[in-house]
């Protein structure tokens, strides 16, 4: 009995592994024969290599641009700067008190002010003045020439010379003579030519439209010339201004 059921243990062990070995040989690939091998990958071509990106450019950074400016403002109010030939000189304004020349004032309404000079010595002025918006300058010569002035002068002619005294006010000069027809008297705006020759030692006078002098000191002194045709010249420019 015992050896009957030991046969039959025996024949399942058998048939149990006749049945993993037939499993075991389905489930396997076969194997390729010796020396035999399958087709190999081709290498990769250049063609299918891709081409690296190019990087991309650095940003480039822009200077930075100053921020806009705002134009001044025009000026609304008028500024005076206003001098005097001599130092010693009051200013007023609408009659207020602004200090000596030279002085700057500022802030003043445009249109008409009253204006005030008085120097120490000479005669003040008082004026309406227009004020427009922005800077402006006023100047005003006191050393003006006196109605007396006068001076002696030798007139020297193509031949010859005559000897007279040309005399001066703030409305016109005149020479006087004795030599016929040499004398004149002529506004001073009415003097085209008014100049002095210093190191030539005399001064030209020509009348618009009229004759020409050179005139000398009879002394040969130019400094009284000078002097002369300063302050006449002085009050002859003054007049062009107003």
């Amino acid at each position: 009995m015992q050896s009957r059921i030991a046969v039959i243990v025996g024949a399942g062990i058998v048939v149990l592994a006749v049945g993993i070995g037939a499993w075991w040989m389905m489930s396997s690939p076969p194997a390729e024969p010796a020396g035999r091998r399958g087709p190999e990958a081709p290498p990769p071509s250049a063609a299918s290599t891709p081409e690296p990106k190019p990087a991309a450019p650095a940003a480039t950074l822009k200077p930075s641009e100053p921020p806009p400016t705002t134009p001044p403002a025009a000026p609304t109010t008028g500024t005076l700067v206003i001098r005097s030939d001599v130092p010693d000189t009051s200013v007023f304004i609408d009659r207020k008190y602004l200090g000596t020349a030279p002085v700057t004032v500022r802030d003043l309404r445009p249109g008409t002010h009253r204006l005030n000079m008085s120097p120490t010595g000479y005669d003040s002025i008082a004026e309406d003045i227009e004020v427009a918006a922005g800077t402006h300058e006023i100047s005003r010569s006191f050393k003006t020439l006196k109605p007396d002035a006068k001076i002696d002068v030798v007139h020297k002619h193509a031949f010859g010379s005559c000897q007279g005294t040309l005399r001066a006010s703030p409305h016109g000069i005149t020479y006087e003579t004795t030599h016929k027809d040499d004398g004149f008297t002529v506004a001073l705006t009415d003097l085209e030519t008014f100049a002095i020759d210093y190191p030539g030692k005399f001064m030209t006078l020509k009348i618009r439209k009229g004759k020409s002098y050179k005139l000398t000191d009879p002394e040969d002194n130019v400094d009284r010339l000078f002097v002369f045709h300063r302050d006449v010249d002085k009050v002859r420019q003054r007049g062009r201004e107003d």
